[in-house]
């Protein structure tokens, strides 16, 4: 059974960090661009970050850029991703998903894998 789990989310105080990991079951993330999504209530999901399989290039968008950073770790099977400066608009349900190309990443492209998400609230 092919599966993306995240974990790492969490309550954190305005100004925290937490480390959001994406971790695959029954398929290698090898061959996979991973990208990083967040849903609000009531807000459409966006697209926050994405790395590629091959070289590992990155992109962000302006929302998290300098304040996010996505890796990972292909001998763990697991994309990562740090988050830090976390503010009370970042709250959401934060998903990975995962797309077979040979392809630069983009969080705009259709994913073939979803994560079921996990949740971050950031709250004084």
């Amino acid at each position: 059974q092919l599966q993306l789990v995240e974990s790492g989310g969490g309550l954190v105080q305005p100004g925290g960090s937490l480390r959001l990991s994406c971790a695959a079951s029954g398929f290698t993330l090898d061959y996979y661009n991973i990208g990083w999504f967040r849903q609000a209530p009531g807000k459409e999901r966006e697209g926050l970050s994405c790395i590629r399989a091959r070289g590992g290039s990155t992109n962000y968008a302006d929302s998290v850029k300098g304040r996010f950073t996505i890796s990972r770790d292909n001998a763990k099977n697991t994309v990562y991703l740090q988050m830090n400066s976390l503010q009370p608009e970042d709250t959401a349900v934060y998903y990975c998903a995962a797309r077979r190309t040979v392809f630069p990443c983009s969080t705009t492209h259709l994913y073939d894998y979803w994560g079921q998400g996990t949740q971050v609230t950031v709250s004084s």
